[in-house]
């Protein structure tokens, strides 16, 4: 039979349900009349029998028809829900109508209650022909359901895209899933069902459910919910031994796309609980548009994000400076392929060469200079205090007096938080370069501003990536204090704030994000380990190496000097620049300019002397010394002999 009748073709399956319509319509009609006289077949006059006979091939014919018309044959019933049985009710309607019209026109008597008889049995039975469609389908999705191990499941949120989640994990014959309950903050949905799996509680119970019903996977299907209630949320869940999954925002409803397919790991950006900073893309695209822009350090990551979205923006011309060729390179190509109209040109060169950054600057002529090119790492620039204010301070000096000097139009410092009330050299060189600018804001006709933010997650050598690695190489998670903190921020949140600042900047100003609450390394580091899907204290360690010369528990954005001004962003701020002795400034500067060259081991306390807030640890003061008394030590053994050698007498 299957060599003949090809069950799996569509033309096959629509003959076949035609044919049961046909069967039903039959019944239907007979049956309407025999439930109008109370179940008796007997009791029906035979004129109303030859006038459901008389009509029925035309009836037959004119609801096929309405059914065609309607797609009752053409919908997927496995799938069938409130759309496919509003047309399943309308199509039996006018099936209905059409037959009482008929009637009259060719005066066939029947009673007026068999049509309110006729249209119930028609919707029921061909809801139940219809609907057997999906019956079939859950039964033998389960039957051919992948043997693997069965994950069991709870999903938190039961809206729209909860009720898809739930629905396509029981459908499909692909996801190994059991879902065991689900969880919503509703009281009033507590112990009703969704798709026949029972609501169990709110968030509050969820590691209690996790356990009672040994769930492996939780899914966070709330799309439209704030980046602090997922960061709550989500740390209750992390709290469990599951695996996290998460819908990633309320675009995927719009557009219709709710799926298990668009479910994503729960990254570490999900658990910092603050909105993600919306920018005015209007005056950043007005800002940057047919400028030329310059992007010094444009390799970094920082700088290479700074490339991507100015180049989204359609600038006249893209500048990319950076020392360091692999990166720039990297960013080149990447610019190349996604914006091939774009004018874009890569240089290569250090900020600390006078000669190669004006020439650079002169020739180009840039509209706005974004100054990214910076040492950052906070325990090699304790190693290496003079390289870090060559190029920190001095690369800051060189490339804002070019700006100066060539007319360029606007001038952005990317600074960091470590610049306040800094306790090492590199944010203390940072706070200079913010001096720097403000300086030159004062007299040069260029607007000079400065962006300070916390770390950036992802960037080159953060702490995210190095803890992925300690992961990868299964442990031990190094951590310096169990109690330090940071402040955080994604690395296109960092970008859109540079830009932001960039276009509304006056000059002088220090821009800062309201970065939310502060995160504890170590919950940080928790929390990685178990979304990585490991064990903390069975699978990895977390080890606590002491804080690093130069590091401390905390960073602050702004001192209680600086204040805080708002402005058209709720998440930027502006901080009121502190007041300086100007004159002292510029003589320090050139003293330490001198220092630096000369690799002094007293770089720190000239550091010191510049910024005030800058307060060097008594452990590093004593290093320093010990540093210093080697070399002088050393000096005075590589002079041993000289007396004799220049002696005449020995000639």
């Amino acid at each position: 039979m299957r060599r003949i009748i090809n069950f799996r073709s569509s033309k096959t399956r629509m003959m076949i349900l035609a044919l049961v319509d046909i069967a039903t319509m039959i019944m239907n009609t007979y049956l309407a009349l025999i439930l109008r006289h109370e179940g008796h077949y007997s009791w029906i006059d035979d004129k109303y029998i030859n006038s459901i006979q008389s009509y029925m091939i035309i009836n037959i014919v004119t609801t096929l028809i309405i059914f065609i018309i309607l797609n009752l044959y053409n919908n997927v019933w496995s799938f069938i829900g409130v759309h496919e049985e509003l047309m399943i009710v309308a199509a039996c309607t006018l099936s209905t109508a059409f037959q009482g019209l008929g009637m009259e026109v060719f005066m066939l008597e029947v009673p007026r209650s068999y049509y309110v008889f006729y249209l119930f049995l028609m919707v029921t039975t061909t809801t139940i022909t219809r609907f057997s469609y999906r019956i079939l389908a859950t039964v033998k999705h389960g039957l051919k359901r992948n043997r693997g191990k069965i994950v069991n499941t709870l999903v938190i949120g039961a809206g729209e895209a909860g009720s898809v989640i739930v629905q396509e994990i029981k459908s499909s014959k692909y996801l190994n899933r059991n879902v065991v309950g689900i969880i919503d903050d509703n009281p009033s949905k507590k112990g009703k069902y969704l798709h026949g799996i029972k609501i169990l509680g709110n968030r509050n119970d969820v590691k209690r459910l996790a356990e009672k019903y040994d769930v492996q996977e939780i899914i966070l299907a709330i799309p439209s919910a704030s980046a602090k209630d997922t960061r709550d949320i989500l740390k209750i869940c992390n709290e469990t031994e599951c695996k996290l999954k998460v819908l990633p925002g309320m675009y995927q409803l719009i557009t219709e796309e709710v799926s298990v397919s668009k479910l994503k790991e729960v990254s570490i950006e999900d658990l910092l609980g603050r909105d993600t900073i919306n920018i005015d893309v209007e005056s950043v695209c007005n800002h940057v548009n047919n400028q030329v822009v310059m992007i010094t350090g444009g390799g970094g990551s920082i700088g290479s994000e700074l490339c991507r979205q100015i180049a989204a923006h359609n600038p006249k011309l893209l500048i990319i400076f950076d020392i360091y060729e692999n990166t720039t390179y990297d960013i080149q190509q990447e610019l190349i392929k996604k914006y091939p109209s774009l004018k874009l040109e890569t240089l290569i060169g250090s900020v600390r060469n006078t000669n190669r950054i004006e020439s650079v600057i002169e020739r180009y002529r840039p509209n706005i200079i974004y100054h990214a090119a910076a040492h950052k790492h906070v325990p090699l620039m304790e190693d290496s205090p003079n390289e870090a204010i060559k190029n920190n301070v001095f690369g800051t000096y060189k490339t804002a007096r070019a700006a100066d000097k060539y007319g360029v139009k606007r001038f952005v410092l990317i600074s960091t938080d470590k610049a306040v009330n800094p306790t090492n050299i590199m944010g203390a060189s940072k706070r200079i370069c913010e001096m720097i600018i403000q300086t030159f804001s004062r007299y040069s006709a260029t607007e000079y501003v400065a962006v300070r933010f916390g770390n950036v997650l992802g960037s080159n050598g953060s702490v995210i990536p190095l803890f992925k690695k300690q992961i990868a190489e299964g442990g031990p998670v190094t951590v310096t204090h169990p109690d330090i903190i940071r402040y955080f921020m994604t690395i296109p949140e960092a970008v859109s704030l540079v830009l932001e600042a960039g276009a509304n900047a006056k000059g002088g100003e220090i821009f800062v994000l309201d970065m939310g609450e502060p995160v504890k390394i170590a919950d940080l580091a928790k929390n990685l380990i178990r979304l990585s899907g490991y064990k903390l204290g069975e699978d990895i360690e977390i080890k606590y190496t002491g804080l690093r010369p130069g590091e401390k528990l905390y960073e602050e954005l702004l001192t209680k000097e600086e204040g805080l001004k708002k402005t058209a962003n709720a998440l930027i701020f502006v901080g009121k620049p502190l007041e300086f002795d100007e004159v002292h400034f510029l003589s320090k500067l050139k003293e330490l300019e001198e220092k630096a060259n000369s690799e002094s081991y007293e770089i720190k306390e000239l550091v010191a002397d510049i910024v005030p807030t800058y307060h060097i640890r008594p452990e590093d003061k004593v290093r320093d010394r010990k540093r210093k008394d080697s070399s002088e030590t050393f000096q005075e053994f590589c002079s041993l002999g000289k007396e004799e050698k220049t002696d005449s007498s020995y000639d």
